[in-house]
């Protein structure tokens, strides 16, 4: 972040990576995007939106800070809390920055300043640059990847500890407070992971996650593979153990023997597979385990399928959900609190929430409901781990939509809202001007978010990284607030008859 942007550098496609096309197509879809060009003007700007949803924010929001990045994010991950005071929290964010080769590209670990709610002003909130950078988020360790950083996923067990995809077919492990702080300038050897987990048999670039009730890691990538792998038996006790610190002199991950480790670039010690799960016919875009099983977990891919597997019986599918969406599969969760409900989201615009009790109807995808709001593509979709029934998606229209399962359908909300407005659908964040490639719920801070978007092109800037969080009368229950509205009129009218 502190690395100045050289001058004049054509912009690098960034985000979901498109398929490969063949050179007659790509010149097409060039010639297109000029033609666009000429006619943004006729339709509302971004700039518009972005100022509309700028005079709102005192009232919308509790919390917002704004951090103009200069290279773009592909991904943005909460880390431990680090101190708690009367205003603000302190906790690590970990997010990537994602270069155009004049310096290498890096995983960031920075400090941020979460202020608690009821404590910003209104004036405060509304006050930020988005050409700046924010005082709230302050870079704190650099670590030069080898590679793009595609995605980072933090071990529940110890969110010290975090894997990275990047364009390879293997998993990187970092203990992100044993690395050593570099300086990232062009020439840079690469920072040595902690531990490579091997096991694809070609590029692994977005699909990851980590278990949460044991040290498991999950893969998916260009080989139509799931990839399963225990670093149970390389994390020291202290990593599992939050009473005791590893200390800043050595690494929580324990280094195999020399001859136990392996040649390839980046050099580190090396895992294989506990199990190697075939069943996708595309590439698998996205994992996530069962929050309650280590041993079972689902998978979505550009086939439009999400599978169910369990590790207990065999590598082939439990069950295979054909057409889940019309269109790629990006990303899928699983209800933290209800161990049946998945959400999923798609090329088509949509978020698909099924149960997996009933997943299918006569060999097709039969989801409780649809989610239709986004205009774009959904990149990633989220529960919230402070009510069981709200998630977030967010999406290339650059939105970040917040929804509410148990309000669909509902009566009085339907009548208090635009008839427009999706069924379930609570909030917006539009405080981003291009896609929004990735966003994190913080369970350290009920109802704050993390997100980052690619608008280099709209800012000027490498991308833009926000954390915010809605006001609370937006999320709690209605009666709730007008109870405390109505506390709040007579302490007013008591005041005027005293003066």
């Amino acid at each position: 972040m502190e690395s100045p942007q050289p001058q004049q550098q054509q912009p690098k496609k960034r985000g979901r990576k498109p398929k490969p096309k063949d050179e007659k197509e790509q010149q097409q879809q060039q010639s297109a995007g000029k033609m666009k060009e000429g006619k943004k003007a006729q339709q509302p700007s971004v700039d518009e939106k972005y100022t509309q949803w700028k005079s709102l924010v005192p009232v919308l929001y509790d919390w917002l800070a704004n951090h103009n990045l200069v290279w773009p994010s592909l991904s943005c991950r909460w880390g431990p809390q680090l101190e708690q005071a009367t205003y603000k929290n302190r906790q690590r964010l970990y997010l990537s920055e994602q270069t155009d080769g004049s310096v290498p590209n890096t995983l960031v670990i920075a400090n941020c300043e979460v202020v608690k709610p009821r404590v910003a002003a209104a004036e405060h909130i509304s006050q930020f640059n988005e050409e700046a950078r924010s005082p709230f988020v302050k870079k704190y360790k650099t670590i030069i990847h080898p590679g793009e950083v595609n995605r980072i996923r933090e071990l529940p067990q110890n969110s010290k500890i975090v894997a990275t995809h990047t364009d390879s077919p293997d998993v990187l492990i970092w203990d992100v407070e044993a690395q050593p702080n570099r300086h990232a300038v062009l020439g840079a050897t690469n920072s040595r992971p902690d531990l490579i987990l091997t096991g694809h048999q070609d590029n692994a670039e977005f699909a990851l996650a980590m278990c949460p009730t044991e040290p498991y890691v999950l893969s998916g990538g260009k080989d139509k593979s799931v990839v399963l792998w225990s670093i149970q038996d390389h994390i020291t006790t202290t990593a599992t153990d939050p009473t005791k610190s590893p200390g800043s002199g050595g690494s929580i991950i324990r280094q195999n023997k020399p001859e136990e480790g392996n040649d390839k670039a980046p050099n580190g010690p090396s895992v294989g597979p506990r199990g190697i799960f075939c069943g996708h016919e595309d590439t698998v875009e996205d994992v996530t385990f069962c929050p309650s099983s280590a041993q079972e977990f689902c998978s979505v891919g550009d086939d439009s399928c999400l599978i169910f597997w369990d590790a207990r019986v065999g590598t082939s599918p439990t069950v295979k959900v054909e057409k889940a969406h019309n269109a790629d599969l990006h990303c899928v969760d699983w209800n933290p609190h209800n161990d049946n409900l998945v959400l999923t989201g798609s090329a088509d615009n949509t978020v698909r929430m099924f149960d997996r009790r009933n997943l299918t109807s006569n060999g097709v995808g039969l989801p409780i409901y649809k989610f239709e709001g986004h205009k774009a593509a959904v990149l990633c979709v989220q529960w919230s781990p402070d009510k069981s029934s709200v998630f977030g998606s967010s999406a290339e229209d650059g939105l970040l939509s917040i929804w509410d399962y148990d309000k669909v359908g509902k009566k009085v909300e339907r009548a208090s809202k635009s008839p427009n407005t999706p069924a379930g659908l609570f909030f917006q964040h539009a405080g981003h001007r291009d896609k929004v490639v990735d966003f994190h719920w913080n369970a350290s801070d009920p109802w704050t978010v993390v997100s980052v978007s690619d608008d280099c092109d709209t800012t000027g800037g490498g991308g833009t990284l926000q954390i915010w969080r809605m006001s609370d009368l937006i999320y709690r229950p209605e009666e709730e607030v007008l109870a405390e509205l109505e506390i709040f009129k007579s302490h007013v009218i008591s005041c005027a008859s005293k003066s």
